[in-house]
Parts: structure tokens; C-alpha cells; sequence
């Protein structure tokens, strides 16, 4: 199909016809995106107009996985200026785009509840790996626990590379008062896929573990999340 826009298509082909018609769970990947991107490129110097759906198909391939398949987890980790870098994508598509991606990761987490109750490093990870594994820099976050172990609240405290003088004790704990919370666990990201512990990450679990037993809130792990894979402080015998 030749044509620049998608409204000059067979209603029974066009994207948003179908999806009414037919659920999103009918649609592929592409033509979901190409419902948020909307509109294409014109013709332009010697090359092709490009529909909305083309340009959703060159936004996958450039986010492609490992083994060139798209990857709608590498495209929610992208920024702004990333997906800006795609023929036909402004600064308004891609926040819509990055927008509609994180609604639906959030949908996910919503489903297993505010108060899930954390009994293992393993339940941080399933709680965690969703949001951390895929992104391109670092995260740290901190999960506040009741008496039961029951997550009362997530806290981002930081992005960027983890260091201590940027994670301070008060960022993690000031919430953890008001919150009442009986003990907290630190969770952070390392983009590189492999969750071995730094001197760095040692170095902040140290220091928040320090002004937890002055402050009376325990850290009772960190848990590093990697690619499939994770590392718990305390699972590993790393917190004392």
C-alpha cells in the first residue's frame, strides 16, 4: 500500500478501523504504534512517502533484539532523543509513543496488587525486572515494608550511574518515616545485564545500612537486577 496517509487506505485495512473492529490483541506491534505515530512522511527528494505503519515498522527494527526480531522492551528503555533519531519521529510522537509503553508496564505491575508481601530476593525480582532490566542507564529504588513485609510504597530515589555521594541516606529514609515503614530494600539496575555487586554498590549498602540502624529501619536486602538474572545481598551472605 503506496499511499502517504492511512485514511486514503481501505477502511477494513486502516490500523484504528481495525482494532475497533476487531480488539488490539488482532493488531500487530507495528500497526499499534502506528495508531500512536499517526501520520507519515510525504514524498521527498527522489524517495517514497512513508505511512504511519511504515514508519512504526523503521521504529521496531531500529530497537531491534539480539536476533533482529523487534523488540517492544528495548523501545520502552529508549529516550525521547533516541526514538526522535527515527525518519518521521518528533519529540511529540515519541513522548506519546514512551507514554502508551510505560501505561502498559504499569497495568502489569497494578495487576499484583499495592500491598504484595515480599518473602524472597526472587518476589523483588519479578516486582522489579519489568521496569529496570531494559533501560540504558541506572536506576536505584527503594521498596518501604510494613511489619508483614507488605510493599507500602516504591520509591526512585536517583537515576544515573549508582555512587554514594549521590545516594544519600536521607533521600532513602525521609519517606520510609513517614511512611512507618518496618524496613526498607534497596533495588537497583545494572544496564549491562550482568547484576555483580561493585565496590560501588557495596560501598552504598554499607552506608545505608549504617544510618538504617541509627534511624531504627532496617535494610533487609539489595537486590541488583540484571538480564534474567539478579543478585541479593543478603541471599549472597553480602550484607554484613
Amino acid at each position: 500500500m503506496s499511499a502517504h496517509s492511512i485514511r486514503e487506505w481501505p477502511t477494513t485495512l486502516r490500523p484504528r478501523e481495525r482494532l475497533d473492529r476487531l480488539t488490539p490483541h488482532a493488531l500487530s506491534d507495528a500497526e499499534l504504534l502506528a495508531i500512536l505515530i499517526e501520520t507519515g512522511l510525504p514524498a521527498s527528494a527522489g524517495e517514497p512517502a512513508r505511512t504511519a505503519l511504515d514508519v512504526a515498522g523503521d521504529m521496531l527494527r531500529r530497537f531491534a533484539g539480539p536476533d533482529s526480531g523487534p523488540s517492544l522492551r528495548r523501545l520502552m528503555g529508549s529516550s525521547v532523543r533516541e526514538l526522535c533519531a527515527v525518519p518521521g519521529i518528533g519529540p511529540a510522537k515519541a513522548t506519546k509513543v514512551l507514554a502508551a509503553l510505560d501505561l502498559g508496564r504499569r497495568a502489569v505491575e497494578e495487576a499484583r496488587g499495592d500491598r504484595e508481601r515480599i518473602s524472597s530476593a526472587s518476589d523483588v525480582h519479578e516486582m522489579m525486572s519489568l521496569a529496570l532490566r531494559d533501560l540504558q542507564h541506572e536506576e536505584f529504588h527503594v521498596l518501604l515494608l510494613s511489619t508483614r513485609n507488605e510493599v507500602i510504597r516504591r520509591l526512585l530515589v536517583t537515576r544515573g550511574t549508582l555512587d554514594a555521594s549521590l545516594v544519600h541516606p536521607r533521600e532513602v529514609f525521609r519517606q520510609a518515616i513517614r511512611e512507618s515503614a518496618a524496613g526498607v530494600i534497596l533495588v537497583h539496575n545494572h544496564p549491562s545485564g550482568d547484576p555483580t555487586p561493585s565496590a560501588e554498590d557495596r560501598s552504598v549498602t554499607r552506608q545505608m545500612r549504617t544510618a538504617g540502624r541509627i534511624i531504627g529501619i532496617d535494610v533487609i536486602d539489595h537486590v541488583i537486577i540484571g538480564e534474567r538474572r539478579y543478585i541479593s545481598f543478603l541471599e549472597s551472605g553480602l550484607l554484613d
